[in-house]
């Protein structure tokens, strides 16, 4: 099977697309990698371009979130439908939906929604988006309508997805997976840093940042924060008792989490969260929000703090940070749960999916996946 994948390079999408397409290889799935947005780097490019069986083709086409409105987002999803005509494609996969919301595709389309306006908006403010990101919204549900079957990371967003965009069909639930971080060696005795360690957009509002800093305001030890401070509109928050370590390379963040610091987040909006996984597969203990998604994935191997405020997280933080055996012992069942969420897991549900579109795929046929 050959499968055209898009992808950005500026977030999580980029660590996604490139472990699903290694994970694929072996199951007999080749992918033509579609990039749309910025360049990635030479880094990204170089590791891209390791992974067997593998196509990348730079677009140069739009991403829907730097976009004004609809229209080039339109044009992009014809360019892509075009791509994979050319490419002689079996099926697509568009981790942007809004790519599909007019555009014909003459092969089945999964859409993973990884995250959207809409739901990040509710999440945010309680509200439906402003008038100004209502064409986005609404090419995000067409995109999901039209799509053959539909995806999301998490039972939690699954539903919430389905009942925002007001879907007859809840989405089809895979697991994220994720290659652990290769970790620099530490002696068996070595003891963990003392500090707390958090990792993200520090520009979303919705990441609630701005508590952290609050509550890092009151702890005895630091909380370290890892992520771009200016988001792509000139977002910025005042943060200013978290210490800033900026956006870290795949190396910087092993070394950073090789310590075991005690890893925090205090989102109120997660479709999955790479980020706590990969501090789970260090064996970092985790102190985590109470959102659904956090609840599904973790419960019974974090500590998850049920009032949003600062004095809560800081009590969790400290409580942690003070108790050794407590420590060790999140750390280990973070661990041992983040062995559920691999890339072989996530890329053999995919593959499923895929063989179920590709075997009804004759003219006239309905290819819809339910769930």
């Amino acid at each position: 099977m050959r499968l055209l994948m898009t992808a950005d390079a500026i977030g999580g999408v980029w660590q996604y697309a490139t472990d699903l397409a290694a994970a694929l290889q072996p199951l007999g799935i080749d992918t033509v990698l579609a990039l749309l947005g910025p360049a990635p780097t030479p880094a990204q490019r170089r590791d891209a371009l390791r992974i067997p069986g593998l196509k990348l083709i730079e677009t140069g086409l739009p991403l829907d979130w730097l976009c004004a409105d609809a229209a080039p987002v339109l044009a992009a999803g014809e360019h892509v439908a075009a791509l994979a005509a050319r490419e002689a494609v079996d099926l697509v996969q568009l981790n942007m939906p809004s790519l599909g919301a007019r555009a014909r595709f003459a092969m089945p389309v999964v859409a993973v929604v990884h995250g959207c306006v809409g739901t990040w908006w509710e999440a945010a403010r309680g509200t439906r988006p402003d008038p100004a990101y209502a064409w986005q919204d609404a090419l995000v549900r067409d995109g999901l309508v039209a799509a053959d079957a539909v995806v999301a990371p998490s039972e939690s967003y699954a539903e919430t997805v389905a009942r925002y965009h007001a879907l007859t069909v809840v989405p089809l639930v895979v697991h994220n997976g994720r290659v652990p971080l290769t970790l620099p060696p530490i002696a068996v005795d070595a003891a963990p840093v003392a500090h707390a360690f958090t990792a993200g957009r520090l520009w979303d509002e919705v990441k609630a940042m701005a508590l952290l800093d609050r509550a890092a305001a009151r702890l005895s030890v630091p909380l370290r924060a890892a992520g771009r401070e200016e988001g792509p509109h000139g977002e910025r928050l005042p943060l200013p008792h978290l210490h800033h370590l900026g956006h870290l390379s795949a190396g910087a963040m092993a070394r950073e989490l090789s310590g075991r610091p005690v890893f925090v987040s205090a989102t109120r909006f997660e479709p999955f969260g790479l980020a706590v996984l990969e501090a789970a597969q260090a064996g970092c203990p985790l102190v985590l929000s109470g959102i659904d998604t956090f609840r599904e994935l973790w419960t019974g191997a974090a500590l998850i703090v049920e009032e949003q405020d600062d004095s809560a997280y800081a009590a969790a933080i400290e409580r942690v940070v003070g108790d050794q055996e407590l420590r060790a012992n999140l750390g280990e069942a973070a661990r041992i749960r983040a062995q559920r969420y691999t890339p072989a897991a996530m890329a053999g549900a995919m593959a499923s999916i895929y063989g179920c579109l590709a075997g009804d795929a004759a003219p006239g046929s309905s290819r819809k996946v339910a769930a």
